[in-house]
């Protein structure tokens, strides 16, 4: 199995990012484009965990969202037309660090 390492930076805290993460609400393609509405069904959703499939121009896959730790979010791919089964990102979430003087360099 390959494990690809990616890296990005961004001023939003954990907590917003698993809220935009985890909205499954109509235009979720507006913030995740391989995300179009009329192939997004939430299976179930509560408190910390939820199975969505999600998709786009023939692929979809269906994914066990888990952000019980919020600076560790889980997505497992558990079918796919695609991906193979319990693939997914493993989404590492750290608040930047501020110097005191607030200039934040």
């Amino acid at each position: 199995m390959s494990t690809v390492h990616l890296h990005r930076t961004t001023t939003l805290t954990p907590e917003q990012y698993i809220a935009g993460l985890t909205d499954f609400g109509p235009g979720r393609s507006k913030v995740f484009g391989n995300s179009a509405d009329n192939y997004l069904k939430v299976h179930s959703q509560s408190g910390s965990q939820a199975d969505v499939t999600e998709g786009s121009g023939g692929i979809w896959e269906r994914l066990h969202y888990d952000w019980s730790n919020p600076n560790h979010v889980v997505l497992t791919t558990t079918d796919s037309n695609i991906w193979g089964g319990a693939s997914g990102p493993h989404l590492q979430l750290h608040a930047a660090s501020r110097r005191q003087n607030g200039h934040g360099r």
